[in-house]
Order: C-alpha cells, then sequence, then structure tokens
C-alpha cells in the first residue's frame, strides 16, 4: 500500500491525469487522496517495486460498474509504471493484486480506464482481457456550453407554444389527477 512518502513518487508518475497545476499541488493533492485512504476498506493505491525502487501504481476501488449498473466491480483507476520499467512484469503485478483484491471480497468484475491516446496501455489491457465497456469523453464545462449553445435549434413549436411548455403542461395535469385520484 502507498504511503504519505510515496506522494512525490506518485506525482511524477500520474503526472499526466492529474489536474493541470504545479508539481507542488499535485504532490499536496496526493497527500490529502493518500490520508483520506487511511483505514478505508473500499480504496487503496498499490505501489510496484522492481529491484527495490518505486517501478507504478495503480488506485484500487471496490465499488459499482456506475451510479445506475450496481454490479459490483474493482476498479484499478490509472494503472501506471515508470517508462524505465516497462516489460519487466510491473503492470501485470500491479494489475494482479486488483484481480487479486476483487477474487477476496468476492467480486466478478474488474474494471480498468487507460489514457485514449496511450497505445500501449489499450493494448496491455486488451492482452489481459479487458474490452472495452463505456468511451468516457471529457471537456471544460465552458467548451460544452459553446457547443451546445452553437447546436441550438429553436423548439417546436405547438400552436405557438414551445413543444416543452406544451410537455411541462401536459406532465403537471397528469400529476394534478393522480393527486386527486388518491
Amino acid at each position: 500500500m502507498a504511503v504519505a512518502a510515496d506522494a512525490p513518487a506518485l506525482a511524477e508518475l500520474w503526472s499526466d491525469v492529474l489536474r493541470r497545476t504545479g508539481p507542488e499541488d499535485q504532490v499536496a493533492d496526493l497527500e490529502s487522496v493518500l490520508a483520506a485512504l487511511e483505514g478505508s476498506t473500499d480504496q487503496r493505491i498499490v505501489v510496484g517495486e522492481y529491484d527495490g525502487e518505486f517501478a507504478g501504481a495503480v488506485h484500487l476501488q471496490a465499488t459499482t460498474m456506475s451510479a445506475i449498473n450496481l454490479e459490483p466491480v474493482v476498479r484499478a483507476l490509472s494503472p501506471h509504471v515508470l517508462p524505465r520499467f516497462q516489460r519487466h512484469g510491473v503492470g501485470s503485478a500491479l494489475m494482479d493484486a486488483a484481480v487479486t483484491w476483487a477474487e477476496e471480497l468476492g467480486i466478478a468484475h474488474v474494471a480498468t480506464a487507460a489514457v485514449a491516446g496511450n497505445r500501449d496501455a489499450n493494448r496491455f489491457m486488451a492482452r489481459i482481457a479487458l474490452g472495452p465497456y463505456a468511451v468516457l469523453r471529457v471537456a471544460t464545462t465552458h467548451a460544452v456550453r459553446t457547443r451546445l449553445s452553437a447546436q441550438r435549434r429553436p423548439a417546436q413549436t405547438t400552436g405557438g407554444r414551445q413543444l416543452t411548455q406544451v410537455l411541462a403542461a401536459r406532465r403537471s395535469m397528469r400529476r394534478s389527477r393522480a393527486t386527486a385520484e388518491n
């Protein structure tokens, strides 16, 4: 398990997936994460070593497949290996830790996410039987708002009223009838 002293190494390892800020803030973020994980029964950070040196890490979380799919899963988030230790079995060891923990908990599924542009990581995940389940897409709030506004078409109208107003009025009438019948 990772300890507070691992925060600088973790910040270096995960710099591409941490919030865009200075290295000091990234280390502070990871110190906070590690402090929050102390005593946790459903999350942990596993550190991989090679010849006694920090070589990689993975964040494990026992959770559900999604907020609406309550199938239990162990999520192996950000499994990363330092470049000089790649192809030495460190990644396999980190994913083995995820599978072992899932087995201990009686959880039948392991999920992970690899950076979309990291071909080697995605090929590795495919080789160990992890197939695509969903695509996580991310953009700034401002960018999404701008695109939504640009694509917005006027709502269809029905007799001078916007369709959304008509639908809201119908829902309100149904609720009123249901309340009156009870």
